[in-house]
């Protein structure tokens, strides 16, 4: 059996609930309530859920609701159209394990909205159980050999703190290529062919991995930097593996999320019939948040029938993904329009409002969390870069900001055993009572410290995220001048 090394993420979150339980049993903290910000779990923290959402699932689960007069007209709608989309009627039945094909039809459509026409098959498109599950997959078939040629991912660091784990569990060779932090963490490409040149020495790699936005880095690549990573990949002959998770949260200035696969169809044939792509999302996704629904998807393209036919067969394994989760995708990627009942009477609702942070219209919702993030984003980057010994990029989109600590010499010699961002981590949690994420738990450079703080929380929730950690931070400096 291959051998896991435990996380940092793990031993904080091990400490995390340590800290918690001194500080509910009356210890002497000057905090009661231990925040977390290291992961994008917006619900958690506060952020009110989707009302159209749970109004829909609500009834999917307890049908009976359908005889309330006071439901709306689209709400009772959209729960019969989708409970005759699930066998029997009724969401405790199994589905196909690649998802019911209605919800599978409205994610491609979707697409095709989204990419301006360009064309999707709901064929080409699975349901998971998350969109980590479909990587999962994803790297199964791709995972063989050992050594020499033993197969590699080009993988970005940083990255999303899970992927080191899953490349290692699956036995396929994690070859880091790494991001511009100088230019906000932008991917260059002459990285990518030094890197893969010298991988080749070593291993096969077979695959690149690209976030974007990015994972925790919250560049947005603009046109011109991803046909430059699909003519790599063409040219080099690697399978693209694009999550695009945060597509639903861009708000850095002059910048739009143009997906992967409208700019490859946008290309000469040579490219957009031979490039094999598979993006990812999930109802994690920033504006949705729905973490805990556990649904996610994939759509592939320039595939095998063959690959296909395996992907679908290493799904069974979970035989299928939460039924609630797939139906919470249809409302994602097909949420009530302008002239949907819900959407006048929320209107109405809006206009008498006297607190803005209740609004139940969905629309209004996506923009009010939209509106959080990217205050939040520009708060937060202005005080952390204001702290001594600390610098951030901005972000363009997605939930994280990734700043860089400048340590000095005494606290890098203390870290011993760990690495010193998580040792600033460990001591910003016990006195302070918050947890941020290490940035070496994202495979950051050897020699660079950085800290992942996820932005998506209520306003006055960061402010107090802030507070603590600025408060940490300059005690910090004034024991250890830098």
């Amino acid at each position: 059996m291959r051998r896991i090394k435990n996380s940092p993420q793990n031993s904080l979150e091990i400490l995390r609930a340590h800290v918690k339980e001194e500080a509910t049993q009356g210890s002497q903290k000057s905090f009661k309530q231990v925040i977390d910000v290291s992961s994008g779990d917006p619900h958690k923290n506060g952020i009110k859920p989707l009302s159209f959402i749970r109004q829909v699932l609500a009834v999917c689960l307890y049908p009976e609701l359908l005889k309330e007069e006071g439901l709306s007209l689209d709400v009772r709608l959209r729960t019969q159209m989708l409970l005759k989309a699930c066998d029997g009627g009724s969401v405790g039945s199994y589905t196909a394990s690649s998802g019911l094909p209605h919800v599978r039809q409205s994610i491609a459509d979707f697409i095709s909205r989204r990419d301006a026409g360009v064309s999707s098959c709901a064929e080409h498109v699975f349901i998971s159980t998350g969109s980590q599950v479909a990587l999962k997959v994803v790297v199964k078939l791709l995972a063989s050999g050992e050594g020499e040629a033993q197969t590699g991912v080009l993988t970005p660091i940083p990255c999303p703190h899970t992927l080191p784990t899953l490349m290692d569990i699956y036995g396929v060779k994690l070859v880091p290529y790494q991001l511009k932090e100088e230019l906000d963490w932008a991917v260059d490409v002459h990285e990518l062919h030094q890197v893969l040149t010298t991988a080749r020495r070593h291993c096969q790699p077979r695959s690149i991995y690209i976030s974007n936005p990015g994972n925790p880095t919250g560049h947005v690549q603009d046109r011109k930097s991803i046909e430059e990573v699909i003519q790599f990949a063409a040219a080099e002959g690697l399978l693209l593996l694009v999550d695009e998770v945060f597509q639903d949260c861009v708000y850095g200035q002059d910048r739009e999320f143009i997906s992967y696969k409208k700019v490859l169809f946008e290309m000469d044939k040579q490219y957009s019939e031979t490039v094999q792509l598979i993006s990812f999302h999930s109802l994690s996704s920033a504006c949705i948040g729905e973490c805990g629904l556990r649904a996610g998807y994939m759509e592939t393209v320039n595939l095998d029938p063959e690959v296909l036919h395996f992907i679908d067969t290493l799904l069974c394994t979970d035989i299928n993904t939460p039924v609630t989760g797939q139906l919470a995708l249809d409302v994602m990627v097909n949420p009530p329009k302008p002239g949907d009942l819900s959407y006048d009477t929320y209107t109405q609702k809006l206009i008498s409002c006297a607190k803005p942070t209740l609004l139940l219209f969905p629309l209004k919702e996506i923009l009010l969390s939209q509106a959080t993030l990217s205050h939040n984003a520009q708060r937060a980057w202005e005080f952390l870069n204001g702290l001594p010994g600390m610098s951030c990029q901005p972000a363009m989109g997605g939930i994280y900001l990734y700043p860089r600590l400048h340590l000095p010499p005494e606290i890098i010699e203390q870290a011993k055993k760990v690495e010193a961002d998580v040792l600033y981590c460990q001591r910003l949690l016990e006195e302070e009572g918050v947890l941020v994420g290490a940035g070496g738990q994202t495979g950051g450079t050897t020699g660079s410290h950085h800290l992942r703080l996820c932005v998506l929380v209520p306003p006055h929730t960061l402010e107090e995220v802030l507070a603590r950690l600025g408060s940490f931070h300059l005690r910090l400096v004034d024991t250890f001048p830098l």
